[in-house]
């Protein structure tokens, strides 16, 4: 089978390329904006794999590629509250127009798609656990933190009217606190900023009152569901939650980490004013209820935190000293 993977370089999509490529041709097209070619470094002479870095905008590429293809792993999306409300622009358009031209080209080859969204669709609902029919309640247009989730709510919509009007074959699967090796500090991803943090010796900075809670779900676990949704016709035309129902607070987590890093680094709270801007809102809680997806797939994450834990302070440890060589020579 020939697997087309947008921003398949980036910390999910690689993981599923490395998953994939031991029974499948795989393309990934990305643009590295927040993706990484050392991600998939270990991929590039694979006889089986094929990297474009490029955009989802340059159309000739991508009806090339998904006409090529078996099923197409829609994961190219903007990233990270900080990078979302710095560039809100991008962020919208990224999602809104790039999904639109995937689900175009998809449509037009009748090839089969697995569009990625996000936890971030149910907003500020306090009807938890969040269900797959559940309401989604979001903040006011002048508050840019939500343009994120209204633009991925955009794109469910427009896929199931793709599947509805046109027969799409199409799945969506939001994603909750996607954790783990290959993940960056640098878009403001709470658990890898945390790790690095105390391993440097630095104040861990929790944001708010720390009392919000997430459930933080290996990346391993995830790549299991997507691919158990692409072996199914049953998943087709369907939305399902993806992670996992242990939930801790940030500050919690935050002392969770100084313990299993053994750091000196003391826990510091920001006002979301300070971090983010002036009348920045956050979700207090979010947990999946995740039975529709057991139910469907047998998907239940295997990782718990602890093993989350010692796999991101081993990555994070082993990128701090390739740094401190690299600066070193």
């Amino acid at each position: 089978m020939r697997v087309l993977i947008t921003g398949g370089a980036g910390f999910i999509g690689s993981h599923l390329a490395d998953s994939l490529l031991s029974r499948h041709e795989i393309a990934v097209l990305d643009d590295l904006s927040t993706g990484s070619r050392e991600n998939i470094e270990p991929l590039l002479k694979h006889p089986s794999f094929t990297f474009h870095h490029n955009s989802i905008f340059n159309r000739d590429l991508l009806a090339s590629l998904i006409a090529d293809c078996d099923i197409v792993f829609h994961l190219a999306a903007a990233v990270g509250v900080k990078r979302i409300i710095e560039a809100p622009v991008e962020t919208i358009q990224t999602n809104v127009a790039g999904t639109e031209l995937v689900l175009r080209l998809a449509t037009e080859h009748a090839r089969r798609l697995v569009l990625a969204s996000t936890s971030e669709v149910y907003g500020k609902s306090t009807q938890l656990p969040f269900r797959e029919d559940g309401d989604l309640v979001l903040g006011a247009t002048d508050h840019s933190r939500w343009s994120y989730a209204c633009s991925k709510a955009i794109d469910e919509f427009l896929a199931l009217a793709c599947h509805r009007q046109y027969r799409l074959p199409v799945t969506i699967v939001r994603l909750f606190n996607t954790v783990g090796p290959r993940q960056s500090s640098r878009y403001g991803m709470v658990l890898p900023t945390f790790v690095r943090q105390a391993l440097l010796g630095e104040p861990i900075t929790v944001y708010g009152s720390g009392e919000q809670s997430r459930c933080f779900t290996h990346v391993r676990d995830i790549v299991e569901g997507l691919t158990a949704i692409a072996q199914r016709d049953t998943t087709i035309g369907e939305i399902y939650n993806l992670g996992s129902t242990s939930e801790i607070s940030m500050n919690q987590l935050a002392r969770t980490v100084l313990s299993a890093t053994a750091s000196s680094s003391m826990i510091v709270h920001i006002p979301y004013e300070q971090a983010y801007a002036p009348g920045f809102e956050d979700m207090q809680r979010r947990m999946p209820d995740i039975s529709k997806a057991g139910a469907a797939f047998n998907f239940h994450p295997r990782h718990s935190l602890q093993q989350i834990l010692a796999d991101v302070i081993s990555y994070q440890r082993a990128q701090l000293e390739q740094h401190s060589r690299t600066v070193a020579f």
